[in-house]
């Protein structure tokens, strides 16, 4: 990253329980490799050059980031989220619309992605900046997709045409926050930031990442991705 993106902010949305691991705590403050998997995901992307800081979206009963070192990072500001994901980016894009201009590129980034490549985020900053409206990382389909209905295969989907949405996704805070504003008024349903600024006509860029840069969503994935930092760290392609 150039002097020129120091202006690029980092959203890492928090808040969620992560009720499908079925652990006693948030899935973000599970041990991953010596530490949890939120220490992970954020030391990784302090790592990148330049950024102007990362805005960390927190649960308002939140009992365990204060026990961390990393919540005295000066880099590092939280915002207390919402009910939804949706709610807790807008709430991180109301707190900078006090720091920066509209303008100006925001990525958002899965707490749970602790495995993400610097290089592909670099990568997806210096494309992305050069496109009129944004874009995400992600990966091609490489399975054979079905559609079903009620437990009946009713189509094979074409996988030549799908993309695995990743993060970070990128776009700049003035858009991303009006699509976000409008699809919440209008009770649309946002799955991710990309899917809010779709709902408008508006078509970000896919930009290439990698298969290892997985979201812990189950317990087995804890260990798929202690075993990907192990391999990450050996070959030094962080």
């Amino acid at each position: 990253m150039s002097s020129q993106k120091k202006t690029c902010w980092i959203i890492v949305p928090a808040a969620g329980i992560g009720s499908r691991m079925g652990a006693v705590c948030p899935k973000q403050y599970l041990p991953l490799a010596g530490k949890t998997v939120l220490e992970n995901t954020l030391e990784r992307l302090l790592k990148l050059p330049d950024i102007a800081g990362i805005v960390l979206v927190l649960s308002a009963d939140d009992q365990h980031w204060n026990t961390i070192p990393l919540a005295r990072h000066p880099k590092i500001h939280q915002v207390i989220g919402g009910d939804e994901r949706c709610n807790s980016v807008l709430n991180a894009l109301d707190f900078l619309t006090q720091k920066v201009v509209p303008d100006d590129w925001v990525l958002v980034h899965d707490a749970a992605r602790p495995c993400v490549s610097l290089d592909n985020i670099i990568q997806l900053v210096n494309v992305v900046q050069q496109h009129p409206v944004g874009g995400v990382l992600g990966v091609p389909v490489s399975d054979t997709l079905k559609q079903v209905e009620n437990g009946s295969i009713q189509l094979t989907a074409d996988r030549n045409l799908l993309w695995h949405a990743q993060t970070p996704q990128m776009f700049r805070l003035g858009l991303l926050q009006t699509c976000l504003q409008r699809a919440l008024a209008e009770g649309k349903m946002v799955t991710d930031e990309s899917s809010a600024v779709e709902s408008y006509g508006y078509h970000p860029l896919i930009v290439q990442g990698r298969s290892d840069n997985i979201k812990i969503t189950r317990p087995e994935d804890l260990a798929i991705a202690e075993m990907l930092i192990q391999q990450q760290s050996s070959n030094f392609s962080l």
